[in-house]
């Protein structure tokens, strides 16, 4: 655990710098609007260790796939989000040094993410090797209402220099993909182009055609009065920007404010991204920064009414909900089917940006229970568009007759995963989007949906389980061989609990919304029917997997066993293992890894809490106190579902500790891996924790069921859930628990298995905690 940041309910606060820490640093500070984003990286020369990481959603180099030998099925290529242009860079020249945070005396120093405004600050007061003493303050925010502006006020202050101070706005278009397998530059450069008032850079990725022109314009002034002065134009091959600046004297102050445009070819037509991009960036700059930064403040206002998580009584808990409330929504919109969301965000290159499994896990029942059901919808027809793509991965791995198997790492719904265990065998990503569908179904009663796109995708995937499981003739059992479950620290096993299960409950789902979607829309039947070519008596073989999948467990400890054989590995619990070999993954062999009983997240508390209608409390507690001495947590995926179950089994205060640290896994760094980015997908788990685990909240066909429960510490807690998508504001206090429903119309409920009816138009209803 690094705890270093100053506890504060709405901001995440830096004081002193901590240079070891600055990769740390970089990720949790990072700062997007859903269309692009960036570290937090410092916007002056930084000569020590630092990740400069700026990024556009929807842009994908395809790096060649870098594996030691080759098997069938390989993609050839690795999907990857690129290091984008950096845009957001400001030098400071005096007359014969340049401010590098890395070599200059640091005497004071802070930096804040003001997640109740959406800005990023940094103030500091430096000493140059010469003697010379600026101050400095930075803000910095990307903008929620004009997608494509990023926008920079960067203010320096003498102390004790005379002479001119310079102010370099620049775009850097030479930068490096950390991660690339091969250390190429992603990028090809277009054009360049630099005036009295503009600079522009305008890239293409060398393999694919993704797009983008960043242009940016500024303004100086001088203790409040504007400069008109030329700047110096700065256009060299790789990189454009001008010089402003002027003469100083001590308790002088020039403030530099830099309007940056960046436009895709996602949004904007390929022939006119450079004019696009300058015509947006002077727009910005007669708007002004004073009006651009009210607007941004307005957005997250309004935003923090509908979404905002309060804690009384608990402020390491309060500030870390917000955070991952604050990460997400920066990070992804939701508004665009085409876009779905990597695992890091705009934090870090880590897995590519490219989208995986987490988002159905995560994400998308976040947005269902809260107040972003439209950005469900969105995510899965994201699945939907790439179902074609899905068939292609199937068909490359031998499946056939419209069989689909959604890949475990895309950007364009082609697996570019480049690691055996992963794309061969981790095939329960396909179980979690049938799951989700479901999900969808309970929370929305959106039949319609279901009609219209999710039938096509169940029955392409059932078509893939009906393929890939095995019937042993020696058991009368059919089986699914050669599998990794979500532990990935148990690769190529037989029967793994959690996706044998997964595979029946998709299969029974499935069966269902054929048969309903016959009955209620038989247009739409006979549209899916037809384009897929699906006969009634398919079901027949469906069926049967349903009545006979073998599911493994163990008749001594009354549980589900993960898979095959783990019941005789030598059964230690988590404790044995010295703290100075924490997280295994960075410490132990992969052998060693596999061959102990120790357990990444359990797939057996995963499926539990998943479908946990199917499971009584005693099933779920026998499995819970079997599985939870020897998991160690080092998914991100963990530790909220540990959250649930306890709370769910009434251990109120395991739950309280298991939602801290999903909670702050990554401001604190549990597992030691936030330098490579923050955890955007699993960050809506510490919510689902509070909302699933404390609240209790389930919908059964689109009926509201809670039964809250609060930890000792709390003084009370509140969220908003989306019931008919109206807004209903739920508090717990150690006493009752309160609801406020924005609905025209009441509503039935049912709080600890009783009916309960919610007035309408904003009026309260209280009733006592059981």
């Amino acid at each position: 655990m690094k705890r270093y940041l100053k506890g504060d309910s709405w901001n995440i606060i830096e004081e002193d710098f901590h240079p070891n820490l600055q990769r740390n640093t970089e990720s949790i500070f990072t700062i997007g609007n859903g269309r692009m984003g960036q570290r937090g990286n410092f916007e002056e020369t930084y000569t020590g260790d630092t990740l400069k990481g700026s990024y556009v959603a929807g842009t994908c180099f395809m790096d060649r796939t870098r594996v030691g030998w080759w098997k069938n099925g390989f993609p050839k290529y690795y999907s990857c989000m690129p290091n984008a242009p950096y845009w957001s860079g400001v030098n400071v020249r005096l007359i014969d040094e340049e401010l590098n945070l890395d070599q200059w005396d640091i005497q004071q120093f802070s930096r804040k993410l003001d997640m109740r405004n959406g800005i990023s600050n940094r103030s500091t007061i430096v000493t140059s090797p010469k003697g010379n003493i600026l101050s400095i303050s930075i803000q910095h925010f990307y903008s929620m209402t004009h997608r494509d502006l990023c926008l920079i006020r960067y203010s320096v202050a003498s102390i004790n220099y005379t002479g001119k101070i310079s102010l370099v706005p620049f775009i850097n278009g030479d930068v490096i993909h950390e991660s690339s397998n091969f250390n190429e530059k992603m990028w090809s450069i277009l054009r360049t182009e630099t005036n009295n008032n503009q600079a522009s850079i305008w890239v293409q990725t060398k393999r694919g055609n993704s797009q983008i022109c960043c242009a940016e314009e500024a303004d100086l002034s001088k203790n409040g009065q504007t400069i008109n002065t030329r700047p110096i134009r700065i256009e060299k091959e790789k990189i454009v920007g001008f010089s402003l600046g002027a003469e100083v004297k001590p308790g002088d102050n020039l403030i530099l404010t830099k309007y940056t445009a960046i436009a895709s070819n996602l949004y904007h037509q390929q022939d006119n991204l450079m004019a696009d991009a300058i015509s947006e960036s002077s727009e910005a700059k007669s708007i002004g920064w004073d009006k651009l930064y009210e607007e941004q403040t307005n957005y997250w206002h309004h935003f923090w009414e509908t979404h905002d998580v309060i804690i009384e009584g608990d402020n390491d808990a309060q500030q870390a909900i917000r955070y991952n409330i604050f990460q997400l929504k920066q990070n992804f919109p939701g508004d665009d089917p085409r876009l779905n969301i990597g695992a890091k965000g705009f934090s870090g290159e880590k897995y590519g940006g490219n989208t995986q499994w987490n988002t159905e896990l995560c994400v998308v029942p976040y947005c269902l229970i809260g107040v972003e059901s439209k950005m469900a919808r969105s995510l899965l027809l994201y699945r939907y568009y790439q179902l074609p793509k899905a068939i292609e991965n199937a068909q490359k791995l031998g499946f056939k007759d419209g069989a689909a198997l959604f890949p475990m790492v895309t950007m364009d719904g082609e697996e570019h995963h480049n690691e055996w265990e992963v794309t061969f065998e981790e095939i329960h990503r396909n179980a979690i989007i049938i799951h989700v569908i479901n999900y969808y179904l309970e929370c929305t009663n959106d039949k319609e949906y279901v009609a219209q796109y999710g039938l096509e995708v169940m029955i392409a995937i059932c078509r893939f389980w009906n393929q890939r499981v095995t019937f042993s003739g020696r058991n009368q059992k059919y089986m699914l061989l050669g599998v990794t479950g979500p532990d990935e620290y148990e690769n190529n096993v037989d029967n793994n609990w959690y996706t044998n299960y997964s595979c029946i409950k998709n299969i029974s789902f499935t069966i269902d919304c054929l048969r309903m979607v016959e009955h209620d829309y038989p247009d739409s039947y006979k549209k899916v029917t037809e384009k897929t070519e699906f006969k009634a008596k398919e079901t027949e073989r469906w069926k049967d997997i349903i009545e006979r999948m073998y599911l493994p467990s163990d008749e001594e400890y009354n549980i589900y066993v993960e898979e095959d054989g783990y019941m005789d590995k030598d059964l230690n619990t988590a404790d044995c293992i010295p703290q100075n070999e924490r997280p295994i993954s960075q410490h132990w062999s992969w052998d060693r890894i596999l061959r102990s009983c120790y357990i990444k997240q359990s797939d057996v508390l995963l499926g539990m809490y998943l479908y946990g209608n199917d499971f009584d409390k005693d099933t779920i507690q026998r499995n819970y106190h079997f599985y939870e001495p020897k998991t160690l947590h080092e998914s991100s995926l963990s530790y909220f579902v540990h959250s649930i179950l306890a709370a769910r089994i009434g251990e109120t205060e395991n739950a309280y500790q298991y939602f801290l640290l999903a909670n702050r896994l990554d401001l604190d760094d549990y597992n030691n891996d936030v330098s490579e980015g923050v955890h955007i997908t699993s960050m809506p788990g510490s919510w689902l924790a509070l909302a699933e685990g404390f609240a209790g909240v389930v919908f059964k066909k689109g009926v509201l069921h809670c039964a809250p429960i609060i930890p000792k510490k709390w003084d009370s807690y509140s969220l908003c859930i989306n019931l008919k998508d109206k807004l209903l504001t739920l508090k717990v206090t150690q006493i009752d628990i309160t609801f406020t429903y924005q609905g025209q119309i009441s509503q039935n409920i049912v709080v600890y298995d009783k009916n309960v009816i919610l007035p309408s138009n904003g009026k309260s209803t209280t009733i006592t905690r059981v």
